[in-house]
């Protein structure tokens, strides 16, 4: 039996390398990527753990082309809905003030009191750590991340929270996010149960 951690950060990244490989347009990829996070959500729940933070898409994903862009905020907006019907606290944290930030999800800004469940679910949109740090921190209501698990074999974390993940442990999953499976959460939390945490201590 394993350690799980409270609070998990998720990079899902590999939809475009994963629509390439299957023969669509690098657009259609985010779509495939939404029913993988309802799939983690509901096993991270049921192995305990509390919070889940994903990175949805950052203010320099807006840089992509005009297709891409608007396939991956749909996709952002999409799992928000889905994520709201899972008895979840869903909060959004992102830069509101851009022409990039969707409409729809302002009200995720103001987080909805946490259910009988108890488990929080954050997504960062249209988020950049520049803009966190030089804003005051506006992620600050999101608490320290215990592990971060990204998909798609990258070794780094592409600005994903800077501040909550200072003593994160990092777990990378080769495997391209579309192709989640649940085994690969466990195997990640069975890594996680034999790391020496002692946040500097």
């Amino acid at each position: 039996m394993y350690r799980a951690p409270t609070h998990i950060g998720i990079i899902p990244d590999g939809n475009r390398r994963w629509a390439t490989q299957n023969g669509l347009s690098k657009a259609d990829g985010y779509e495939h990527g939404l029913l993988p996070g309802i799939r983690l959500l509901r096993a991270a729940k049921e192995r305990g753990v509390k919070e889940l933070t994903f990175y949805g898409f950052t203010v320099d994903n807006c840089k992509r082309p005009a297709a891409q862009v608007a396939a991956f905020k749909s996709a952002c907006c999409k799992a928000v809905e889905l994520i709201k019907n899972e008895g979840v606290s869903v909060g959004v944290v992102g830069n509101t003030e851009s022409v990039s930030f969707p409409a729809e999800l302002l009200p995720y800004v103001e987080r909805e009191n946490i259910p009988p469940s108890g488990m929080r679910v954050n997504i960062l949109i249209n988020y950049g750590w520049e803009w966190d740090i030089k804003n005051d921190w506006p992620s600050r209501a999101i608490p320290r991340i215990d592990m971060v698990v990204r998909w798609g074999g990258m070794r780094r974390l592409s600005g994903f929270l800077p501040i909550q993940t200072v003593y994160s442990d990092i777990y990378i999953v080769d495997e391209l996010w579309p192709d989640f499976d649940e085994a690969q959460l466990d195997a990640a939390l069975e890594w996680y149960s034999h790391q020496d945490v002692t946040l500097g201590g």
